[in-house]
């Protein structure tokens, strides 16, 4: 049986839930970060927005330079996971094997599905439809028989788009892409290609692998081999399981912005806590990882006397370990934050006036989980990450 893997891709994920909750906000420019003024990048922004040249990871000085009239908000991290989580749920009544890869992405096997939803083509179509129905939001949908594939081909008709691509034509369908969206080649990559006098994909492949090798280091030269080939290079591989639970995301392009990788580490950290209140642990031990343009990886983890608490104390341990591991300048692909030495939550618990601020923080995050489960339709969200009016 031939596999059939699905990347499911939310389209400018963080914009559209605020347009979602805001209706105001349909075919603005908004932008979600920091606000003007302000010391910050860009986390997200509307289709709008990138019409004026906003970027995900752009300083917001720059945002607001090329955007003066944009509506600028603070991300409300709480309210994308709940929608996130339910989209999940979505997901797994498709398939019994979804690999989450960020808040707003995930790859589905729909190997042996066609008996249950047609072809890969039309069991996309009711997929999206389904995702439509239950919360108004649009996905792209890459379909192809490897996972580096099926990402390539969901950004390649975003927003709300589906593309397959066939066993046979995995040349023909690189062929038609520029060589800066080959995913997981940064701009230090094409610049030390384009010396090669290689500008675009054919030409790589067409590039003797030694010789590739020498130049580039064995490592990038096999990466980017493999995925002009079709292959998939093995970015998106699941680790196995273990007593840890851990998320991780690559950068569509190598990048040293201090502010947008520690957006990005926030992000995962919100993720990892999320996900550990849900399924009733949490854990003693964070792990950070990062993975370099050169494709080294690093890890690193600190172990605390106390189980963390919460999504703000997670990230900051993991703040500190990104200072020791992380040097001005140096390009980055991938970022992962993790908890591992995980134990179970104990329901019952005595109120006391006199907790530890921690647990009591703890504890208001776990109800807010719940609250949220119960009522999907209702958001809670911290008053400090509560984005203000739209600027005029």
């Amino acid at each position: 049986m031939e596999p059939v893997i699905f990347h499911v891709d939310l389209d400018a994920f963080y914009a559209s839930v605020e347009e979602h909750d805001n209706p105001e906000l349909k075919d603005k420019a908004v932008i979600i970060g920091a606000l003007p003024g302000h010391r910050g990048v860009v986390s997200a922004c509307s289709y709008a927005a990138r019409r004026f040249g906003v970027r995900s990871a752009m300083p917001i000085s720059e945002a607001y330079r090329r955007c003066p009239d944009g509506v600028y908000l603070r991300p409300r991290m709480e309210r994308y996971h709940e929608v996130s989580l339910r989209i999940m749920e979505i997901f797994a009544d498709f398939s019994p094997i979804v690999q989450q890869i960020s808040v707003d992405e995930a790859f589905l096997d729909m190997s042996g599905t066609r008996r249950l939803y047609g072809t890969p083509i039309q069991a996309a179509e009711k997929l999206k439809a389904e995702v439509r129905r239950q919360t108004g939001l649009s996905v792209s949908i890459g379909i192809a028989w490897n996972k580096y594939l099926a990402k390539l081909a969901s950004d390649f008709r975003k927003p709300d788009g589906m593309y397959q691509v066939v066993k046979g034509e995995e040349e023909a369908f690189l062929d038609q892409l520029p060589l800066k969206d080959l995913w997981g080649l940064g701009a230090k990559g094409r610049q030390r290609l384009e010396e090669l006098n290689i500008r675009d994909i054919p030409s790589l492949r067409m590039y003797p692998l030694g010789i590739l090798k020498r130049q580039l280091g064995a490592g990038a030269a096999e990466f980017l081999w493999d995925a002009v080939h079709g292959r998939d290079p093995g970015i998106f591989s699941q680790e196995p399981k273990s007593r840890s639970l851990s998320t991780e995301t690559t950068f569509g392009r190598d990048t040293a912005d201090e502010e947008g990788l520690k957006a990005g580490l926030l992000d995962l950290s919100h993720q990892v806590m999320f996900r550990m209140m849900r399924e009733g642990f949490t854990g003693k031990t964070v792990v950070l990882k990062l993975r370099f343009a050169d494709f080294s990886t690093t890890t690193a983890q600190t172990t605390l006397v106390s189980p963390v608490v919460s999504a703000e104390e997670l990230y900051g341990e993991v703040l500190k370990l990104f200072a020791k591991r992380w040097s001005k300048g140096r390009e980055v692909r991938l970022i992962g934050v993790g908890l591992s030495n995980i134990e179970p939550v104990h329901a019952a618990r005595q109120g006391d006036l006199f907790e530890d601020p921690q647990n009591r923080k703890k504890r208001v995050e776990e109800a807010v989980v719940m609250i949220r489960d119960r009522h999907t339709e209702d958001a809670l969200v911290k008053a400090r990450l509560l984005h203000p009016k739209k600027r005029s």
